[in-house]
């Protein structure tokens, strides 16, 4: 798309800790809700903010989009094609801009624009912006990664998933923009949600647009639209790369490969349709770069201190099953899919890493759901996907497609693969795992890896389920959930909030964040709990503070 790039010689390396303020990065955006109506203007505007992701050593992708005019609203497939330069600076004055080029705006693409951007040193952070005509957006910040020779002293990544634009709002990115210690925010799905208002939850905080269910091209383009007005999500756009991958709510609850449980075929056209306008708009709305088959799984380097591996288990995946006719353990289902399965197992066993990262969107621990008392299974239920009745297994997670999760486990065995750290979003809940090899006889069969869970941003935990204050029924869901599952080693129920994830040669250690109230704009964060794993051991220990 790029039509003309120059390079400029490299300046000195900025300092890592230089902050550009939140409210200077989001300065030029309309208030919320004003994005997706654009006012009458005769110059384009950048409504919608500036993003940068998947970081390299020598590179970035940018990403914004631009309104050329009031007609071209998101969705809209209307307004001119408009040239949009970039450029990319090592400091905020942009005084010394580093590469800077051009790229068309079109209607084909909502007129949203991608720049990726080479060239660039490794380990270093910039600043960057687009211009179109006269008006120049917002500033944004970014970071490259380290070089792949380089054996970095650590790396600190946020970590985020489940954002609900009607269950609350987005303090947690807030809180992470306005960290200056970032390499990186890691999302691991459900960046937004399809429903129709009202429909999730049945009391919406505020109404997303559009407001019917999403089901069509210009619908997806307009909920994205409509997320990339909040200021928060702007402002962590604007502050640091974000790395994502999808979940099912990109799409439609409980996807896969051929439907999704919200989908209704002919009511609301075919699932090929409609899965295609969800995979369009988002690589449109997203700084991600699309890897082989229009997919998320990818690898990204980050010196010989972890590679992080990305997976797509929606793509790919076999259709859900009901559990006790033991089809979850058919080899013949998968929820990677045999070239991705195949891909990350030759990734796995090839790095020269110290960590193994993998960045998966639902949950690989197995989990049984043992004694939970009947009125709490009810919730559980909902907010898991589990049957109602009959034996609590999560068939929507790894759970649901054992085959795929024991050859992975025993290929970790194998090959001597150690340090792999599982990072998962998904089920609103924070949860601190070892990964066993036998689930039935741990913690005297061993464990294979470990695995991190984050909470959601503001999407519905079992507190808001039912209604109650937290801490009132959780503590005796959480103590029967242990009781059954030794490996779990904690989780909690209630909280919203974010993770930060910080990497070194010696552990790898998640630090929990606990936000005060997701109906309140102005939420603060507060350290909850933190859990690491040591090198060599492949278990998870609690730490007694936050790393920073």
């Amino acid at each position: 798309m790029t039509s003309r790039t120059e390079h400029h010689p490299r300046p000195a390396t900025p300092s890592r800790r230089t902050v550009v303020l939140a409210a200077a990065a989001t300065g030029a955006l309309l208030p919320l809700g004003a994005a997706t109506t654009a006012t009458a203007a005769s110059t384009p505007q950048f409504l919608h903010g500036v993003a940068s992701g998947d970081p390299l050593p020598d590179g970035v992708l940018l990403w914004t989009r631009v309104t050329p005019t009031e007609e071209a609203r998101p969705g809209s497939g209307a307004g001119p094609d408009t040239e949009v330069g970039w450029e990319i600076a090592a400091d905020a004055a942009f005084s010394s801009v580093v590469a800077r080029g051009t790229v068309t705006a079109r209607a084909a693409t909502d007129h949203t624009v991608k720049a990726d951007v080479r060239g660039l040193s490794p380990a270093t952070g910039y600043w960057f912006r687009f211009t179109a005509g006269s008006t120049v957006s917002p500033t944004g910040r970014t970071r490259t990664a380290p070089a792949a020779s380089a054996s970095p002293a650590g790396l600190r990544f946020g970590v985020v998933s489940c954002a609900n634009w009607e269950a609350g709002w987005f303090s947690a990115y807030r809180h992470l923009a306005a960290r200056g210690d970032l390499d990186a925010v890691l999302h691991l799905g459900d960046y937004l949600y399809e429903y129709a208002t009202g429909d999730y939850p049945a009391t919406p905080v505020r109404p997303h647009r559009p407001a019917h269910e999403i089901t069509t091209l210009a619908d997806y383009r307009l909920r994205h639209a409509t997320y990339k007005t909040d200021p928060d999500l702007a402002a962590l756009h604007a502050r640091h790369p974000v790395i994502a991958i999808w979940d099912d709510h990109e799409f439609a609850n409980d996807a896969w490969s051929g439907g999704a449980e919200n989908h209704t075929p002919g009511a609301e056209g075919t699932w090929s349709e409609r899965s295609a306008a969800a995979r369009q708009a988002y690589f449109e709305w997203m700084p991600v770069r699309a890897s082989t088959e229009g997919t998320v799984f990818r690898r990204l380097r980050f010196g010989d201190l972890a590679d992080l591996h990305l997976l797509d288990l929606r793509s790919f995946r076999a259709e859900q099953v009901s559990i006790g006719n033991g089809a979850v353990d058919s080899p013949d289902r998968s929820i990677t899919g045999r070239a991705q399965l195949d891909w990350l197992k030759a990734g796995l066993s090839g790095s020269q890493a110290a960590w193994q990262l993998v960045g998966t969107s639902v949950m690989i621990s197995p989990v049984a759901f043992g004694s939970v008392p009947a009125h709490l299974l009810k919730p559980l239920a909902e907010l898991l996907g589990l049957p109602t009745q009959g034996l609590a297994i999560n068939v929507d997670q790894w759970d649901g497609y054992t085959a795929d999760r024991t050859e992975l486990i025993r290929h970790l065995r194998s090959a001597g693969i150690r340090d792999t750290v599982f990072l998962t979003g998904d089920i609103h809940m924070a949860w601190a795992n070892d990964v066993p090899v036998t689930a039935a006889t741990y913690p005297l069969s061993e464990s294979a890896a470990t695995e991190f869970v984050v909470t959601s941003v503001t999407s519905d935990n079992l507190d808001d389920l039912l209604n109650v204050a937290p801490g009132t029924l959780s503590t005796v869901a959480e103590g029967a959930v242990r009781a059954a599952n030794r490996h779990v080693k904690w989780l909690d129920m209630d909280g919203h909030g974010f993770g930060v994830l910080d990497v070194t040669a010696e552990r790898s250690q998640m630090d929990y964040y606990l936000l005060s109230d997701r109906a309140d704009p102005g939420a603060t964060a507060s350290w909850l709990r933190s859990y690491r794993t040591r090198r060599g051991t492949q278990r998870v220990e609690r730490a007694d503070a936050p790393v920073a």
